[in-house]
Formats: structure tokens, C-alpha cells, sequence
């Protein structure tokens, strides 16, 4: 077979420009950690449905009692223990107080103490951990043994005890759960900021002249908010049960200030005769429970840097 020489037109190539800004086209686009785990978030669509029932579950408790023509304390002695109907969505209670506007006042206190319950006990958790992690030595030996003495006993029994000594209502559960939910965060931040003092930024940090304050505040506990933030999503709903609880048993929010589970409590006397009066607020408990758990185990693997793509 003889040799072909086949000749091409000078026009049928161009050159490829090697410049770095068009070279810079043909890569991936950068995309930090965060914008990555909100992509990722989002494309959960469990952790959104759960998003979406919690903000729902909001509005309602925003907006319900402002426009309602009834008041979570106005009675009606003629219509008491009325069932669901076009007038009152979810019937009455025994006094004749419309629970549609009651069980989503009861919605505000709730989800104030769970989500303030579970933000103030992490941030100082986030404090105690940090100082703990990198201080080390005796420092980390005292708060270490100081809390697995205190974990030694159910947080319910501290919280009970708290309450009894300062009173009931919204604030004092707050202070409560403040008092008593901070030790399982500082555990784990602890443990992220003994890994984080030896790596190589926090060294450079610390021969450039930064003081342990700044360390701790503007380069290690910055590093630890993906677990912190999952941790304090994740605390919602145990706070919204453990109010729900202690208000069940007559500790938690005290009339006429209604709560879920105050209503829960009432409902549960007339349970036999009216299922709905104790039905609804539980539903609602459990709903709002899932939906933060839901949400919570979303953000997780949002934020876990093994799953980054």
C-alpha cells in the first residue's frame, strides 16, 4: 500500500489559548464549605421537608394569635368543651377558650424555650470546651472531672430541682436548660480543639504573636461550629419535650400562659370524653420533635466533611 499524504487547510485549526484566564473556564468553579454544605442541604429532600414543617409550624404560631378575633384567655362559659368547627378550628376547652388560638400561643412558648434552651446551653459550651481543649493540663483535668460528676445524674433531676428553687415560667426553664445542657457540647468541642491546637495555622497563629483569646475565639472554635450547629439543632426537640414534660407534670409554664404540653396536661383530664383537647397538642409535640430531627440529621451530613464531593 503506498504512502497517502493528505494535506489539510491551515484553516481547519486554531490555536488554543493557554492564557490562565481562559484556561481558568474549562476547570471546576471553586466553592467554599459552606455554599457546598448548603447545596448539599438543599438537595435533601427529607431535611427540607423538615425544614418546611418547622417554618410553617412558625408562621402559624406568629401570625395566628395577631389576627384571630379571640384571645388564649377569653371565656365562654355558654360554649365550653365545644368540638372542632368552622368557628373554633380545634373546639374549645373546659372554660370555653378557643384552642385554635391557645394551642399556637402555646406554639411561641414552646419553640422560645426549645430554641433558646438549646442556643444558650451550646454557646456556653462552646466557651468551656474551647478553654478546656486548649489550655489542656490541669485546667482540662478540673472542668473534664467537674462534668463527668455532673453527668452522673440525669439533667431531668437538675432541671426539676432548678425550677423548684427559681420558680416556673418561660425564663426560668431557659436558665435551667442553660445551666444544665452545656456539658455534652463542651465534651465535643474539647475533643475537636485538642486535634485543631496542633495543626499547622494555629501553630503559625501562635508564633506570629496571637494571643490564646484569639486562638480560641477567631481560629479554633470557628473550626468547630459544623458540630456545634448540628449539636444545637439536634437539642430543640430534647428541650421541647423536657418543657413539655415539666409543664405536663406542673412545673413548667403556669396558667394562664398556655404551653403545649400545659395543654396536653388539661387535655388529659377530659381525654375520655374529648380525645381532641389532649390529642392535638401531643400531635403537634411529635410533629415538630420529627421535623427538627429530620432537619438536624440533613444538616449533619451536610456539614460532615467526608461526604464533600
Amino acid at each position: 500500500m503506498s504512502n497517502m499524504q493528505i494535506e489539510l487547510p491551515k484553516d481547519a485549526f486554531s490555536r488554543v489559548n493557554t492564557s490562565s484566564k481562559e484556561s481558568e473556564l474549562i476547570t471546576r468553579p471553586s466553592i467554599t464549605f459552606w455554599a457546598d454544605a448548603r447545596r448539599r442541604l438543599m438537595k435533601n429532600k427529607v431535611a427540607m421537608f423538615g425544614l418546611a414543617i418547622i417554618i410553617i409550624i412558625t408562621m402559624l404560631a406568629i401570625f395566628v394569635p395577631v389576627f384571630s378575633e379571640y384571645t388564649y384567655t377569653k371565656q365562654d362559659l355558654t360554649n365550653t368543651n365545644a368540638p372542632p368547627s368552622r368557628e373554633h378550628p380545634f373546639g374549645t376547652d373546659s372554660h370555653g377558650r378557643d384552642l385554635w388560638v391557645r394551642v399556637w400561643v402555646g406554639a411561641r412558648v414552646s419553640l422560645a424555650v426549645g430554641i433558646f434552651g438549646s442556643i444558650i446551653p451550646g454557646l456556653i459550651g462552646i466557651v468551656i470546651g474551647g478553654i478546656s481543649g486548649y489550655f489542656g493540663g490541669k485546667v482540662d483535668m478540673i472542668i473534664m472531672r467537674f462534668i463527668d460528676i455532673v453527668m452522673c445524674v440525669p439533667n431531668m433531676i437538675y432541671i426539676i430541682l432548678i425550677t423548684i428553687y427559681i420558680g416556673t415560667g418561660p425564663v426560668a426553664l431557659v436558665v435551667a436548660f442553660a445551666l444544665t445542657g452545656w456539658m455534652g457540647t463542651a465534651r465535643s468541642v474539647r475533643g475537636m480543639i485538642l486535634q485543631l491546637k496542633e495543626q499547622e495555622f494555629v501553630l503559625a497563629s501562635r508564633t506570629l504573636g496571637a494571643s490564646p483569646a484569639n486562638l480560641i475565639f477567631q481560629h479554633l472554635i470557628p473550626n468547630t461550629l459544623g458540630i456545634v450547629v448540628v449539636s444545637m439543632t439536634m437539642g430543640v426537640p430534647s428541650a421541647i419535650f423536657q418543657e413539655a414534660f415539666l409543664s405536663f407534670i406542673g412545673l413548667g409554664i403556669q396558667p394562664p400562659v398556655p404551653s403545649w404540653g400545659q395543654l396536653a396536661n388539661l387535655g388529659i383530664s377530659v381525654f375520655r370524653i374529648y380525645p381532641s383537647q389532649l390529642l392535638i397538642p401531643a400531635a403537634l409535640i411529635s410533629i415538630t420533635m420529627l421535623s427538627f430531627n429530620l432537619f438536624g440529621d440533613g444538616l449533619r451530613d451536610a456539614l460532615d466533611p467526608k461526604l464533600r464531593m
